[in-house]
């Protein structure tokens, strides 16, 4: 009688079918199988026919014994890819750590595996989830150095660098690798200010986290290696960002006038440093000029006072006429004073001078007339070269 008749326990008072019978028809069908005969010593004696059984039944119990450790000792091969590693659990303690390839272990319920992917990046985000308009309030204000309150949102990357560290002394690793991130956070932005934090100083400040996180989790031995931190959103609480968004304006008009300023010094004072280096160098150079010709008039002054010395009268006359030369060099008017008469003879030497540039160049309309003063006044500029000459010989034999 097979287990799934509706008549299964109904025969022999309601008693449970005979188990000898049963396990008498399993053998039956699986030396069946095996390519043995069916039946039990069918038509033989009864001497022969109460063994057959027994050996029956025990082979088909050594076959299913012999299936079912086979199936049990197949149980323990498993594959590790190239990006994982194998840790075997022996009554859950670790006890190896196997490299990609297949691999064997002790069946369950001896040992066990846990496949771990060392190469596969993990992410955190801190301050918000899956959207950074999602955002948690709780973990994304802080507080700065000055003061003030900032709302960042940060994602944190991450993967493993240890099997046995990350299985054993984590119970939630991505709640651990948070709030490791979030206190790191928080103390690199405790101790810098509010414009340093959201301007110039973000790459720092995640550096410098970055830094603070692994430390944490190596503490910890948590078998993690942080990979990367990136500040997703720094700025205000939405409640001051009005007033913020004008301290900002009046401080980049600040920076602006500062820049137009030193733009503007940057060419003046070069210009002024240029002008006082020009009037420096003008001042000795007209020093060294004066010098120069202060040396020059003394040294001039003994060589005449020699001469002087030698011949008086001789050195006076000479110191006269150099005189005279350089101051009438460049007068247009002579003044002659006669002797007997003591009259003034006018001779315009600036006209004649004139008239004779004129005849040079070929203006024939000034040549006529102008021929008739040059000639009638050239006997005139003899004659005060004859007036001038005497003069000075009176003058030199007074001097005598």
């Amino acid at each position: 009688m097979g287990l799934n008749d509706p008549q299964w326990g109904n025969k022999n008072s309601g008693g449970p079918p005979d188990l000898e019978e049963l396990l008498r028809k399993l053998n039956a069908k699986v030396s069946a199988l095996m390519g043995g005969k069916g039946g039990a010593g069918k038509g033989g004696s009864g001497s022969s026919g109460g063994g057959a059984p027994s050996q029956g039944l025990a082979g088909g119990i050594g076959l299913i014994a012999g299936i079912i450790a086979l199936i049990w000792v197949g149980s323990g091969f498993y594959i590790v890819d190239a990006s994982q590693r194998g840790a075997v659990l022996r009554f859950g303690k670790l006890v190896e750590t196997t490299q990609p390839g297949p691999r064997w272990h002790l069946p369950f319920p001896i040992e066990s595996v846990e496949i771990v992917n060392l190469s596969q990046v993990r992410t955190v985000e801190v301050g918000y989830r899956d959207n950074v308009k999602n955002k948690m309030p709780k973990e994304s204000l802080m507080l700065t150095d000055d003061e003030n309150i900032i709302d960042i949102q940060f994602a944190v990357q991450y993967f493993l660098s240890d099997v046995g560290e990350y299985l054993f002394n984590n119970r939630m690793p991505d709640e651990n690798v948070r709030q490791a991130a979030e206190t790191a956070i928080r103390e690199v932005v405790g101790k810098n200010k509010m414009d340093f934090v959201l301007y110039e100083g973000r790459e720092q400040v995640a550096a410098s986290a970055t830094k603070l996180i692994q430390e944490i989790l190596n503490r910890y031995q948590s078998g993690i290696l942080i990979s990367k931190l990136t500040m997703q959103n720094a700025q205000p609480p939405e409640q001051v960002q009005a007033a913020f968004d004008d301290a900002v304006k009046a401080g980049q008009d600040r920076e602006r006038q500062k820049n137009e300023g030193q733009a503007y010094a940057n060419d003046v004072v070069p210009r002024a440093r240029g002008t006082a280096a020009r009037l420096i160098q003008e001042s000795q150079g007209y020093k060294q000029s004066v010098t120069a010709n202060a040396e020059g008039d003394a040294s001039r002054f003994k060589q005449v006072l020699v001469e002087y010395e030698k011949a008086p009268a001789v050195t006076r006359e000479r110191m006269y006429l150099d005189m005279m030369q350089q101051v009438m060099g460049n007068v247009s008017k002579v003044m002659v004073d006669q002797k007997n008469g003591s009259s003034l003879l006018y001779l315009p030497l600036d006209k004649l001078l004139e008239s004779t540039r004129a005849a040079a160049t070929g203006i024939t309309s000034l040549a006529a007339p102008a021929v008739a003063p040059i000639t009638s006044q050239s006997s005139d500029n003899n004659a005060a070269q004859r007036a001038r000459d005497s003069l000075l010989g009176r003058e030199r034999e007074a001097r005598q």
